[in-house]
């Protein structure tokens, strides 16, 4: 690899990891924590790739784009942001960002994409807008679309992608996944955000409905929940209705159509529920949200945004404390966003105190269903016992059970909530990560966070858990602190 990179951000440790990725693999690198000296760089003509955080001190990196590419068209920029939202990434790529990549990135991943940048030959075509057009209001939907998971960033990305498309879309996903707050997201954060939105359901999708919502929509978006619930007449009046908005004379001004549907839009056309040619008409982009348990890394995320949002809707303040977190992220989740937020929000209700604590979540998980009940925690268990070099855990009331059991009962349930399908790829790396972070977390309280009594625990060296403190992005603190 070879060329300039500037990097500004205001993590003097992601700064400093960069710098030292950058410099391993050939790069010359120049690193600040300021826009205003990113900038100053740019216009003396430093730099063959820009690396910038969003929310900095002196500024938004996505809003600098325009001005980079003003002074230097050909500059690219990855833009990496801990604002892990659907208008992140639209924003991102309406200002023509190379690449955006979320907080925390995989190393490796950012490494592979400035390969790209730095290798890319200049792009004579490229036109940058006078402004972003995504209105800053926009930030906090209906229900957050937020999402580091690679699945949800996937899912951003197609999105930004398609957002102003003269194309129809198709949602596909599970119940409750968000399936009609990014339906609307294609109206309300798209060009049409100004003109009228209309929404037909199976209940009311007769000819008088289907003439309104066309009225009503002119020149915006119609969205369509679930058309294969649709009686046939409703189907066919949908069918004439696309067809009319197609080629009638006011086609200039005809609403975009956006549709939900179930997980397997072509199962319900083998099964007869959704008309054949009415799928073809609405499947112009078919985009699939994926469902709670592929993006087990935004839950935690989530549940924090909801409780936030439920005193907005004049519900008692409250967080989740420790514990309480540590149980919900451990937690093989049943559902989707919808039971989340309903869960959260019964806790919001009836919490006793603003933190919500670890017996009040284990009451609130076991409500929900769809897993075995949750063990009490390890205060009511007996110590922990070694046998044979393996660990073991005594409940009380139970016999012994290795690690290993557990562990694979767990990943037997994740595959079981998969039902015939298999989870998302990656599964080897997700469980490593997963036994990783709290084994290091555990190891650093019980050594006060001293990192050389802490590797020799562990059994490896001093660089080795600094680089791993670095990689999983392990929280720094005055007892954990990276030397």
């Amino acid at each position: 690899m070879d060329g300039t990179v500037l990097i500004a951000d205001d993590d003097r440790t992601i700064r400093t990891v960069l710098t030292q990725a950058l410099t391993r693999a050939g790069c010359r690198v120049h690193a600040t924590g300021s826009l205003a000296q990113l900038s100053k760089w740019v216009e003396e003509g430093r730099g063959d790739l820009v690396i910038t955080d969003v929310m900095m001190p002196d500024g938004n990196g996505i809003d600098r784009i325009p001005a980079i590419r003003e002074v230097r068209p050909d500059l690219p920029v990855i833009v990496i942001s801990a604002q892990n939202t659907i208008v992140t990434a639209i924003r991102a790529n309406e200002a023509d960002a190379f690449e955006y990549l979320p907080k925390p990135f995989d190393l490796p991943d950012l490494m592979t994409k400035a390969n790209q940048a730095l290798s890319r030959r200049p792009r004579k075509s490229d036109v940058m807008p006078d402004t972003i057009s995504i209105p800053r209001e926009s930030a906090d939907p209906e229900m957050p679309l937020i999402g580091h998971a690679p699945a949800m960033q996937t899912l951003f990305r197609m999105i930004a992608r398609v957002l102003n498309a003269d194309l129809p879309v198709l949602i596909a996903g599970e119940s409750g996944v968000g399936k009609t707050t990014i339906a609307r997201s294609f109206h309300e954060l798209s060009d049409r955000r100004d003109r009228g939105m209309a929404i037909l359901t199976a209940a009311d999708a007769s000819e008088e409905a289907v003439s309104r919502a066309a009225s009503k929509a002119q020149g915006g978006t119609i969205i369509i929940e679930n058309p294969a619930g649709f009686d046939p007449a409703a189907q066919a009046r949908l069918i004439s209705l696309i067809e009319a908005l197609e080629s009638g004379p006011n086609r200039d001004e005809a609403p975009r159509i956006v549709a939900t549907t179930g997980p397997d839009p072509l199962g319900d056309v083998a099964a007869g529920s959704l008309r054949s040619d009415l799928y073809y008409r609405l499947a112009g982009v078919t985009v699939v949200v994926p469902p709670l348990r592929a993006r087990v890394d935004d839950i935690l995320p989530l549940a924090t945004h909801l409780l936030a949002r439920a005193v907005v809707q004049g519900l008692p303040e409250r967080t989740l404390g420790d514990d309480a977190a540590s149980m919900l992220r451990a937690h093989a989740f049943p559902g989707n966003v919808r039971e989340l937020e309903n869960m959260m929000r019964r806790l919001a209700l009836t919490a006793s105190a603003t933190v919500i604590s670890a017996a009040e979540m284990r009451e609130a998980l076991n409500q929900q269903g769809g897993t075995r009940p949750i063990p009490a925690p390890a205060a009511m268990r007996s110590p922990v016992m070694l046998d044979s070099g393996s660990m073991a855990v005594k409940p009380i009331a139970a016999g012994a059970g290795r690690l290993s059991d557990s562990v694979e009962a767990h990943l037997q349930r994740y595959f079981d909530l998969h039902g015939d399908s298999l989870p998302p790829p990656g599964l080897y790396d997700r469980i490593l990560h997963e036994i990783e972070r709290p084994l290091l977390q555990v190891a650093l309280d019980a050594t006060g966070g001293n990192q050389l009594r802490c590797a020799d625990l562990l059994g490896i060296n001093r660089n080795t858990l600094r680089k791993k403190l670095t990689e999983l992005n392990i929280e720094v603190t005055r007892r954990r602190k990276l030397m």
